[in-house]
């Protein structure tokens, strides 16, 4: 009897000989051509400047050998005739291993694109790149997740009540910690959208300061007056932030005010006089002047003009400048400045006429005093001069 007739699982001993030599030829083969392909990146990646050429060679460095084992075994399988469960078995083994295989090659991928951004950032925001690198946990966490459940599904296991498990589990998990969530999810966006970053200086309803840190949970701001002011990071994007270190320029509206007196041709000029002190400064450029309104107790003016850069400094020194100019202008001109005052007019009437005494009857004549004063009638200024008798 010849041995190679022997039947084991309906292929003769001579078939599976030959499946297992087609397995270890593929084996080997797709062992030689890893180590070509990544001696050959190997030498370009020192040669280029991109990352892509990098990121395929630890691809390439990253594929395991027993992955290698399992496709050349499974090629060799071609060479059988195996029965129907066997065959199923070797093709869930190979489903499988490719999962676990593309599961390695994704947490690459994940990790080096959030190392990539990292790197990226972290000389211009050494805290958002701090944050963003917490995020390759998380990832692999859910890549390694989706191959976990579809090679499950694979092997014939129901994962649904398992989802459903793990998706309860999540609920209770996010509604005890849903605040430590909140603040994490919350710095995760400020670092992804990046509406203020690292030295920005922002208005915070009534806080003002300059951020120092953004971390995981909260964001430390500097005030203006020295303390530290600690915003929750969910908190913070849900007020209305004022982020001056993003303006490209700065709008400027100012008032000024003189006196009633001042002659209509000198109110007409006040505009040009203005814009010319204004054009003239280096930082500044011109927008509208109008005579506004009429106050209280001054003829108004109103001027809008654009700071070019954003710092407040400039600003600052430009708005100075400008005051002085006008200062000096007005008073060579001899426009005067108005400054809160009331004027009370008092008009004088005549006083109501007198009754003469002798209409009066002789008792009302004899109760009037005689007494010289305001209101008393010539008659009664007499009597009193000449003794103070009654007539």
């Amino acid at each position: 009897m010849n041995v190679f007739n022997f039947t084991f699982y309906g292929n003769t001993l001579l078939a599976w000989l030959a499946a297992l030599a087609v397995a270890v030829v593929a084996t080997l083969a797709l062992r030689a051509v890893r180590g070509t392909l990544g001696r050959r990146l190997a030498a370009m990646v020192g040669k280029t400047e991109t990352r892509l050429d990098d990121l395929v060679l630890e691809l390439i460095t990253q594929t395991k050998l027993w992955f290698l084992v399992i496709l050349g075994l499974y090629a060799g399988r071609y060479f059988l005739t195996l029965p129907p469960e066997l065959g199923r078995l070797a093709a869930s083994v190979m489903t499988v291993a490719l999962l676990l295989q593309a599961g390695l090659w994704g947490s690459r991928i994940v990790s080096e694109w959030v190392l990539h951004h990292v790197k990226r950032r972290a000389a211009e925001n050494a805290a958002g790149a701090t944050a963003l690198g917490v995020l390759r946990t998380p990832a692999r966490i859910v890549v390694w997740s989706v191959v976990v459940l579809m090679a499950l599904d694979t092997l014939g296991i129901d994962v649904t009540a398992l989802i459903a498990g793990l998706g309860i589990g999540g609920v209770a998990v996010a509604l005890a910690t849903q605040n430590i969530l909140g603040d994490l999810f919350a710095s995760l966006s400020i670092v992804l959208d990046r509406p203020f970053e690292v030295g920005d200086f922002i208005i915070v309803d009534e806080q003002v300061g300059t951020i120092e840190r953004i971390g995981l949970k909260t964001t430390r701001v500097r005030a203006l007056s020295g303390e530290l002011i600690v915003f929750s990071n969910d908190d913070l994007l849900r007020s209305r932030v004022r982020n001056y270190k993003k303006m490209f320029e700065r709008r400027i509206l100012f008032n000024l005010g003189v006196v009633y007196q001042t002659p209509p041709d000198t109110i007409e000029a006040i505009p040009g006089v203005v814009r010319e002190i204004i054009e003239a400064q280096p930082n500044a450029r011109f927008d509208r002047g109008h005579f506004k309104a009429f106050g209280d107790f001054s003829l108004n003016f109103e001027f809008v003009y654009y700071v070019k850069v954003p710092d407040y400094a400039a600003y600052a020194d430009t708005q100075h400048a400008i005051n002085l100019a006008i200062l000096r202008r007005f008073e060579a001109d001899g426009i005067e400045f108005a400054y809160p005052t009331q004027t009370l007019i008092v008009e004088r009437g005549e006083a109501a006429p007198q009754r003469p005494s002798a209409d009066l009857p002789e008792a009302a004549r004899r109760r009037r005093p005689a007494v010289a004063g305001a209101g008393a009638s010539p008659d009664d200024k007499a009597p009193a001069a000449e003794g103070g008798g009654d007539s």
